[in-house]
């Protein structure tokens, strides 16, 4: 073992008793490599993150130019930074009816948390409903709205949690009777990832939309891993049809740099301005060096007509593997893929076998019987029918 992984492993605080300590020397489109020179295809990107590939010349630039004009002046919210109200303004224009106010944070998990508060400062509620099998982020707030049974594993070390949330199961029409004049919001993915990359049943979105409205709860959009054209469309409100009133933006959004964002009208997202003053406040957040990298990646997205090509390269790649005996299924919106072993033990194998093939993929929070497949969105045609032929290799070695 060389000296950077001794110290990786004594320095580095885990996340698990067994990281799968490979080396990244560099990193350019859909592949990373090794010092060795090993590539893999990154068929994770950061868990949709990397949308316009690693290294993406336009947003390095972004990057330098900025860096080397100021990077952090003051805490979020005081200063004009013209990368701040260049991206929000993009940004407000790009998003559905009048979600026209962005507030900028670090992380996809603090945008969820400022929804929260959000939400029960406007309404003056308390109960926030989640959804079972949702991944909303890792810290206290965020991590409570896991559902039970399957969230216990993560919350139950770290309770007290906060009280009056309950869940209720993604899809169910009859569940949606829970929603009620107590509600201060429900809180779900257009497209649940974590679950195995769960699409909406048809006219599920609008249903949720009209209940709330019924009862003057507010409806958020975790959108962190769909948004940026993951499913096709820049936004999966967009390509549902149905319209949020907080959505939560991280993962893509910052180009590869750390930046989250959740945005609502503004007579909602005024009320964070008084009583108390300061009602949510960051210091880092819309930091101008990772708001000019997220407004050059949604510059390539669109300049390079990108997310117009996002369907057409998710449905290749199921094409390609759908009729492999291995597959019982293969779940996708856009280029957001779960394919379907049916076994926990298959699909660990397969990430061995990846491993030796040169491919960077993972398996589900809630579903360890899938793999995942979210590569760049500017992944070529030529590489997703190369990444499909080594995917088969695999799956014939199972």
């Amino acid at each position: 073992m060389n000296i950077l992984r001794k110290q990786f492993l004594a320095h580095v605080a885990q996340t698990s008793p067994s990281p799968m300590m490979v080396e990244v020397e560099r990193a350019e489109g859909s592949f990373f490599y090794t010092p060795e020179g090993k590539r893999y295809y990154d068929l994770v990107a950061g868990v949709s993150v990397s949308n316009v590939g690693h290294a993406n010349p336009e947003v390095v630039k972004a990057v330098q130019d900025q860096a080397a004009r100021y990077m952090h002046v003051m805490v979020y919210g005081e200063l004009v930074e013209t990368p701040q109200v260049e991206y929000a303004s993009r940004i407000a224009a790009l998003l559905p009816g009048s979600l026209e106010s962005v507030y900028f944070v670090n992380s996809g998990a603090e945008a969820v948390e400022g929804a929260l508060k959000l939400a029960k400062r406007y309404t003056h509620r308390t109960e926030i409903i989640s959804m079972r099998r949702a991944y909303h982020g890792s810290t206290h707030g965020a991590m409570c709205l896991m559902g039970s049974p399957e969230g216990e594993e993560w919350k139950n070390a770290f309770r007290p949690l906060i009280p009056d949330i309950r869940s209720i199961s993604f899809n169910s029409f009859e569940d949606l009777d829970q929603i009620t004049e107590r509600t201060a919001c429900v809180i779900t993915e257009p497209v649940q990832g974590e679950a195995g990359v769960r699409p909406p049943k048809e006219g599920y979105l609008e249903a949720l939309r009209r209940r709330c409205d019924e009862v003057g709860a507010l409806l958020i959009f975790d959108e962190i891993q769909t948004g940026m054209g993951r499913t096709g469309e820049m936004f999966a409100s967009l390509k549902y049809g149905v319209i949020p009133d907080i959505i939560c933006l991280a993962k893509a959004f910052g180009g590869g740099m750390p930046l989250g964002a959740f945005a609502s009208t503004h007579e909602i997202m005024d009320t964070l301005q008084t009583n108390p003053v300061l009602g949510h406040i960051t210091t880092f957040g819309g930091h101008p060096v990772c708001c000019a990298a997220g407004l050059a990646a949604l510059n390539y997205l669109t300049e390079h007509h990108v997310v117009e090509q996002v369907e057409q390269k998710g449905a290749l790649y199921e094409s390609l593997l759908k009729d492999h005996p291995q597959v019982l299924e293969i779940r996708r919106s856009g280029l957001l893929l779960a394919v379907e072993l049916g076994f926990a033990e298959k699909m660990f194998r397969m990430m061995e076998l990846f491993a030796q093939e040169g491919i960077m993929s993972d398996w589900f929070l809630f579903c360890d019987t899938a793999f995942r497949i979210s590569p760049p969105l500017t992944i070529s045609e030529e590489e997703v029918r190369d990444s499909s032929e080594k995917i088969r290799r695999c799956l014939d070695r199972l």
